[in-house]
């Protein structure tokens, strides 16, 4: 290139960049957040590139672990719903509406665990609404509880407090990313016994699935007594089941009051 040329270039250059323009239109489509294997820079004096080493990698993180380092640091229930709230690692943050932390009276006797939000309680930020929630009301009223209730309320929360898309099952890596915030929870909430509902909650809280099979007995979770019981969602496609879930109100409320 001819001496002139290259000065109206680069004057042409100069006064693009005076303007804003921060990019450039190649022929290949460049993605600006794949770092160079090597960084280079320009040499102030003169004006040029010098190489400058190996560009150091991102330090690694794992979520699990820096789930449990946040979770562990809260001292309170409210300070563990903003440490929930400040975690980044969980994708299911990216497409929910509100976080679901928990409702009714903290410090009940009984903490009831549900599975992951689903549309209504990713509107409101309340677990346990809409259909299921009233289901669950009834079934609680049922035996003299509930989450608002003057002498026998209850604590309720999900092991997920953000919805899935489409209410999928959460994915394994999204389970274990919270349950350290849910042991924390509970420690906090400080509960006698839980009520884990749902195949999601049974291997979140127990390590196992086929509720099916584990509703009904008594288990252990957390350090604490355990009663795995259908979903109310569940229940309300299959309603033959309530007949167990009736069986399986009646042992807790026996586990209650020593009967």
């Amino acid at each position: 290139m001819e001496s002139a040329e290259f000065h109206s270039a680069l004057a042409l250059l100069d006064w693009q960049i005076e303007l804003g323009a921060t990019e450039a239109i190649c022929d290949a489509p460049v993605n600006c957040y794949d770092l160079p294997d090597r960084l280079v820079k320009r040499d102030v004096k003169s004006a040029a590139l010098v190489e400058s080493g190996p560009v150091p990698a991102a330090p690694e993180i794992d979520p699990v672990a820096e789930a449990k380092r946040i979770a562990q640091a809260a001292p309170t229930l409210d300070a563990l719903n903003t440490a929930l709230a400040s975690y980044e690692h969980c994708e299911l943050k990216r497409g929910a509406h509100n976080l679901v932390f928990s409702d009714g009276v903290p410090g009940a006797s009984v903490m009831i665990i549900g599975e992951a939000p689903r549309r209504d309680e990713d509107r409101e930020g309340r677990p346990f609404v809409g259909r299921a929630g009233q289901l669950l009301d009834k079934m609680l009223s049922a035996i003299d509880m509930g989450r608002d209730h003057a002498t026998s309320p209850v604590y309720i929360t999900n092991v997920l407090p953000w919805r899935p898309p489409q209410n999928r099952d959460p994915h394994p890596e999204e389970i274990a990313m919270m349950r350290p915030f849910l042991e924390r929870h509970i420690a906090l909430a400080q509960p006698q016994m839980l009520v884990i509902m749902g195949n999601i909650s049974a291997q979140a809280c127990l390590g196992k699935r086929g509720i099916t099979r584990l509703r009904g007995n008594w288990a252990e979770a957390f350090g604490l007594p355990a009663l795995p019981m259908f979903h109310p969602a569940y229940l309300l496609r299959q309603p033959a089941a309530k007949r167990e879930a009736w069986a399986d109100l009646l042992s807790l409320k026996a586990r209650i009051t020593g009967g």
